[in-house]
């Protein structure tokens, strides 16, 4: 994988996670079966760590061969 196919990934990922945070917090309303449900908060969090992880791995200098 190319670093700019990490890097738009992570970036995806993060805000596809902000967004559920915010709908499982209840801070984007809309009526959908997301909002006011914490598991989707949880989850949305989990993709935002995980799309920080994603995107710091993409930059960080490789060692060795």
């Amino acid at each position: 994988m190319t670093q700019r196919t990490r890097t738009v990934g992570a970036l995806v990922l993060i805000a596809t996670g902000l967004v559920w945070v915010g709908q499982g917090t209840g801070l984007i309303r809309g009526g959908s079966f997301m909002t006011g449900d914490p598991f989707w908060a949880w989850l949305g969090g989990a993709a935002v760590v995980a799309g920080v992880v994603i995107g710091w791995l993409a930059f960080r200098p490789v060692r060795g061969g």
